[in-house]
């Protein structure tokens, strides 16, 4: 039976310490390089030789101020602060890369629709298609109240109005520029068809937009679709919008688990069960030989800061952890964070103390870590790909930028010895990389009925006298 091919994400921020808190101390580690643009462009062509397919850069807005009610500890041990704008990044990674693909995360709460469609027009038509989103909503009441709320968005309605937006950027991407607008015809002194650019008239309960989309066409018009998210209502919302879902757990069966409520999710908005590509994220310590690993796995423990790991995941759950003893049982409290995080981790039968919560962290983070050989940590890779249904990975970096070189030059090969790996990449979009289907979404994507004209409004181009067209 032929090996299932492992997707993979490189999972990055545009920051000092992102997942494995502490690590930036390691004399190895050149994470403290982050501003400058040679850090990211010399991360993308490494990427890009190890076959990756895509860079997956998280963000967030606001700041860890939770765990003591300070951010003297994330200002200490730079815990995702500072954070620069991760979309900037990504013009120069696309001109030193021919087909890395970029997942770039951006709050929608905080973001108008309108400029943030020409936003991402721009960076999918200068990487030449291959653009992602990866859709917040956001959780952290610190961000609301620098951009002008009094306090974070109820959770089930960050969806509501997160599910508005994306209608009104699948108007702007999908239906305001037909295929055949631009003809580009110096001769007719013709460069887009008036008849073929329409006004968007969107007026909803969070957007009133008015307004032809300013981008024309890019090679995917919508960016592929991210998401992480696995409330009810979010696994609601992925399955009418997302294409690539992220995922978290500890074990084959709670993963599993996830994995098909996603394509449940899919299945019940009217698409395919497959038609959402679902990425646990890892960690990986690997070596030529199981001792090696063992050891660097141990040195890397020296150097990590299980606090700095434990106030990250105070502001992920609402749940100031330092007003807990150590073998205090960590019970529920009702916030508007990460919901299913919050529920996982709170309840008398949970079992979750201060002091299991800084054992899980014990490397700075608490996703799951392989630590072995090649071929150990080829093993379980594919295990988690047979035994979940997990179409691939996004790989955290644990010291930078080793952990990617090591797992480059050790692993892969492996992988691709075993066909559980691409030994070149495909031609094409980001979307056709993953999906083999071409670079726009399918029919059966609850963005293709904006694609009529005739929903977007009543107004179009073709009713402006040409003569004033061609003066703006």
């Amino acid at each position: 039976m032929a090996s299932k091919e492992i997707l993979l994400n490189a999972f990055n921020m545009n920051c000092v310490g992102h997942i494995h808190h502490g690590l930036w101390t390691h004399p190895d580690d050149t994470s403290t390089d982050f501003n400058s643009l040679s850090y990211w462009t010399d991360l993308a062509k490494l990427l890009e030789r190890g076959l990756f397919d895509g860079l997956f850069i998280a963000d967030i807005l606001g700041v860890y101020d939770v765990y003591q009610q300070s951010i003297d500890l994330p200002l200490r041990e730079a815990i995702q602060l500072p954070v620069n704008d991760p979309l900037l990044l990504v013009s120069a990674m696309a001109g030193v890369t021919q087909h890395l693909g970029f997942g770039v995360t951006a709050n929608l709460t905080y973001e108008p629709p309108y400029l943030f469609a020409r936003r991402l027009s721009t960076l999918d038509h200068l990487s030449n298609g291959r653009i992602g989103w990866n859709i917040v909503t956001g959780y952290l009441d610190s961000a609301a109240k620098a951009m002008g709320l009094s306090q974070q968005i109820e959770h089930d309605r960050r969806y509501d109005q997160a599910d508005e937006y994306l209608e009104v950027l699948y108007k702007l991407l999908e239906g305001s520029w037909q295929d055949d607008a631009v003809v580009a015809d110096r001769s007719q002194r013709l460069y887009a068809q008036p008849g073929k650019v329409h006004k968007v008239q969107h007026h909803g309960e969070f957007y009133q937009v008015e307004g032809y989309h300013l981008s024309q066409p890019s090679p995917q018009r919508t960016p592929v679709l991210f998401q992480a998210g696995s409330s009810t209502r979010g696994l609601a919302f992925a399955g009418e919008h997302a294409e690539c879902v992220f995922i978290g757990g500890n074990s084959h069966l709670a993963v599993r688990e996830q994995v098909n409520k996603v394509r449940a999710s899919a299945v019940a908005a009217g698409r395919p069960a497959d038609s959402i590509k679902v990425f646990m994220g890892i960690s990986v310590i690997v070596a030529p030989t199981e001792a090696e690993a063992r050891a660097k796995h141990a040195e890397y423990l020296r150097y990590a800061s299980p606090e700095a790991g434990l106030a990250h995941f105070s502001s992920s759950t609402g749940i100031d952890f330092a007003d807990y003893s150590l073998d205090e049982p960590i019970h529920y409290q009702k916030t508007n964070a990460i919901e299913s995080v919050v529920k996982a981790f709170t309840g008398k039968d949970s079992g979750w103390t201060k002091r299991r919560l800084l054992e899980q962290h014990a490397l700075g983070g608490r996703y799951t870590v392989l630590v072995g050989s090649p071929t150990q940590v080829a093993d379980q890779l594919q295990s988690w790909i047979s035994e979940t249904g997990l179409d691939g990975f996004n790989l955290t970096r644990i010291v930078t930028p080793q952990s990617y070189a090591d797992f480059i030059e050790l692993v892969i090969p492996e992988l691709q010895s075993r066909g559980a790996y691409k030994t070149a990449y495909s031609e094409g979009s980001l979307r056709h990389k993953l999906f083999h289907q071409g670079p726009r979404l399918p029919a059966q994507h609850s963005a293709a009925q904006w694609r009529d004209p005739q929903r977007l409004g009543d107004n179009s181009s073709s009713k402006l006298n040409p003569a004033v067209l061609n003066l703006l």
